[in-house]
This record gives C-alpha cells, structure tokens and sequence, in this order.
C-alpha cells in the first residue's frame, strides 16, 4: 500500500480500530495506513480465540475482520458474535470475491468489503463510510422524545417533537408545515418555544444540541 499525507480531525483520532488478520506483513502495512490517516489501532490478533479476548478487552469503534483466519474460528464466525454481543461495525479483508464466500457474507451484513489486494484509497474509503454509516444508525435509534427529554431535563408535546423531527430532517417552513398539517406561522410559533426550551436562538444550536 503507498501511503498518503492526510489531515487528521480530532474527531478521526478518537475512533480506535481492532485488526484480525494472520498475515502479519498485511496487518502491519494495515496499521501504518491507519495511523496515517489518524485512526488508533488498540490491538491486532492473528487467530480467533485471541480475537475474541480482544474484543472482550478493548474498546473499539470498528474491527478489520480476515475472512480466512488459521484455527477453529473464520472471520465470518467472528462477524456473528460480533453482531449479537458487540455490535461494532466490521469490515470484512479477504482474498475471496467468489460466489460462496458473497452469500456466506451478506447473511452478517457487514459494513464494508475489502478484496486483496488493495491500496490505501480503498481502506480509507471503506472505513470512513463504516464508521459514517454506524453513527447514523445510532443517531437514529437514539433519538426519540424519551430520551430527549431525559438526556437534557425538558418536557417535550408530541407536536413540539414533531417539529423537532422535522427541523432534523431538513424541512422548511413550508414542508413542516404540510407534514404536520398546520400553517407556517404556526410553526414559527412553535419554533419560538421550541428555542426557548432548548435555550438557543438558531436552528443550528437547536441541531446541535439534539445531536
């Protein structure tokens, strides 16, 4: 892999990385790249069973998985207890694109795909869009009207969280209002209120603050 100058965000620095892979020429030029790029790499096995201590034992944002790994364990056997005890996204790193190992694959639906070999550009991309594509479906989960509420000690109406939802979404004036079904000075009434409550005074610090 050729490596490659970036500029690190403090926000890439804090995502921590596990790799698995038994080939450890490509796991070191793996941990060069990444660290390139800024991310930390908190730890590397070679075999399942070390990997499953690691994952028990290290904080991770995101795991580089070989498919084809030496002893009991596959990658893909890794990927489902991920799944069901860690719920870290996984990128799967493999030799195989054929049919057999694509099916196996698809049934862990990991967050990415890498086939050896592979540059630099390929292992950023992949990761940036796993972690991308994590974030937003715990933003996702986590927002809701209960745990708004609790997380910042406010009392939300089902019609002021519906707003909430749809100044989340993007929406204009216009399109909240015809969502909601009710005017657009009505919603700049609850705008207004929805600006005191959260003690801000633009859209911007309201996202923010959900966010």
């Amino acid at each position: 892999m050729v490596e490659a100058k970036t500029t690190v965000s403090n926000e890439i620095m804090t995502k921590r990385i596990i790799i698995v892979e038994d080939e450890a020429i490509i796991a070191q030029e793996i941990k060069s790249s990444l660290q390139i790029f800024g991310y930390q790499v908190v730890g590397h096995a070679m075999n399942g069973d070390k990997a499953l201590d690691l994952f028990a034992n290290t904080k991770a944002d995101l795991i580089l998985l070989d498919i084809s790994l030496k002893g009991t364990l596959t990658g893909i056997d890794l990927a489902k207890i991920i799944r069901t005890k860690y719920q870290i996204p996984f990128i799967y790193i493999t030799s195989y694109s054929d049919r057999v190992t694509l099916d196996l694959v698809k049934e862990t639906n990991p967050y990415g795909y890498i086939v050896k070999p592979f540059n630099d550009n390929d292992l950023k991309v992949n990761v940036e869009l796993a972690l991308y594509k994590h974030e937003q479906e715990n933003a996702s989960v986590n927002f809701s009207k209960e745990i708004i509420e609790k997380k910042l000690g406010i009392e939300l109406t089902d019609r002021e969280f519906s707003l909430l939802q749809a100044i989340k979404d993007g929406l204009t004036y216009k399109e909240a209002g015809e969502r909601l079904f009710i005017s657009v000075n009505t919603i700049k009434t609850y705008q207004k209120r929805l600006f005191t409550l959260f003690n801000v005074k633009s859209k911007f610090e309201l996202l923010q603050k959900i966010n």
